[in-house]
């Protein structure tokens, strides 16, 4: 991660952001999938930034928004009355640009910002964990790693909360809570010293 890049992710006081921060087959994505309702249920409106490791396509061949979009259309915009999609190609590109994609998401207003797969970005993050996967603890290396939620007691540095990962209730209150405290948690851990 350039420092460029580093210095670029914008935490600033009233866009609440988390990263979701996880080994691939932890099950971040089933695991978001029962916190969102959970989330809207206790009064947040919440966008989820999602990173792809690989090519993707959300538009079909044939249609005339992927025709558009192959003959050169920058970006490519198609709505309807129940949805939108922008869809642009970034060859330029060597990863996603972090703080690109949270300037679009914030005219939408959300009470936070759930990031899933950035996890080399410098930003608050809550760990999952499954001791069965054999990989190791991210949060050991990364100081942004503000809380791990695991399948087991874990051993953890000090000022790193431990949480339920089968608990999703309770994970759900942690995340609800994370716009309150938002405003102190904008910076890594202390190495050494509770957060």
């Amino acid at each position: 991660m350039s420092d460029a890049i580093a210095a670029s992710v914008p935490l600033e006081p009233d866009l609440p952001l988390l990263g979701i921060a996880a080994w691939s087959g932890t099950g971040k994505t089933t695991l978001l999938e029962g916190l969102l309702p959970a989330l809207r249920e206790r009064g947040l409106r919440v966008a989820v930034i999602k990173h792809a490791h690989h090519g993707f396509d959300v538009d079909q061949p044939g249609k005339d928004s992927h025709r558009l979009r192959q003959a050169g259309a920058e970006p490519m915009l198609v709505a309807s009355r129940r949805r939108i999609a922008l869809m642009m190609e970034t060859p330029d590109h060597e990863e996603a640009d972090l703080a690109e994609l949270i300037a679009m998401v914030r005219p939408r207003a959300p009470d936070l910002v759930l990031v899933e797969g950035f996890k080399a970005w410098p930003l608050p993050k809550l760990e999952l964990h499954r001791r069965s996967l054999g990989k190791p603890l991210r949060v050991v290396e990364d100081p942004w790693v503000k809380a791990v939620a695991s399948d087991e007691p874990l051993s953890l540095p000090p000022g790193v909360e431990a949480l339920d990962l089968n608990a999703p209730a309770r994970l759900a209150d942690w995340i609800a809570a994370w716009p309150r405290r938002w405003p102190e948690e904008r910076q890594p851990r202390r190495e050494g010293r509770p957060a």
